[in-house]
């Protein structure tokens, strides 16, 4: 079976012994794109705009902790539900306005590294994804030991690249 995604973001700080909040989400599906991972994670899609949208200099998620978060993935600590069915189906989430700009950087502030999207596939979903390779429709491919890693970190786009962050290499989508 194929598994499904959705955009979350998380409250800014987890707090030891409470369960993650989620703040806001968008469903692919509102954007009449699929909700497995590489049916929605292309550059320049309606919904990866959307996201951007949201994430860059004055958007409401900017500098935000973001997960892609997959129906498959674990359940979360003092919970019988992780954050993909914490949220519910008939929630379609928060509709971004898809943005314009072309933002060539993605910037995790918590590692303080940064990613260029170079190739077809968007990083974003793939570096912050989790329940990866448990289901059909989930990366498989160059770097999949990157899959994940970014999850649940501060996230924004931006213009430029911090000069003070380290570029993290990647070749998603070869």
């Amino acid at each position: 079976m194929g598994q499904y995604y959705k955009c979350i973001i998380l409250a800014e700080k987890p707090v030891e012994g409470v369960p993650e909040y989620v703040c806001e989400h968008v469903n692919p599906h509102a954007y009449r794109e699929g909700a497995k991972l590489i049916e929605h994670a292309y550059c320049n899609t309606g919904f990866m705009r959307a996201v951007e949208g949201l994430l860059r200099k004055g958007g409401s998620w900017h500098k935000s902790r973001v997960v892609w978060a997959g129906d498959y993935a674990d359940v979360e600590p003092d919970s019988e539900y992780n954050l993909y069915h914490s949220i519910g189906d008939e929630n379609p989430g928060f509709m971004g306005v898809g943005c314009l700009q072309v933002y060539p950087f993605i910037v995790n502030h918590t590692k303080k590294e940064y990613v260029m999207k170079m190739n077809q596939f968007h990083p974003l979903p793939i570096l912050t994804a989790e329940g990866n390779g448990r289901g059909g429709g989930d990366y498989r491919g160059a770097d999949e030991n990157l899959v994940g890693t970014w999850a649940r970190h501060v996230i924004s786009v931006e213009m430029e690249a911090p000069a003070d962050y380290t570029m993290l290499v990647h070749n998603f989508g070869e």
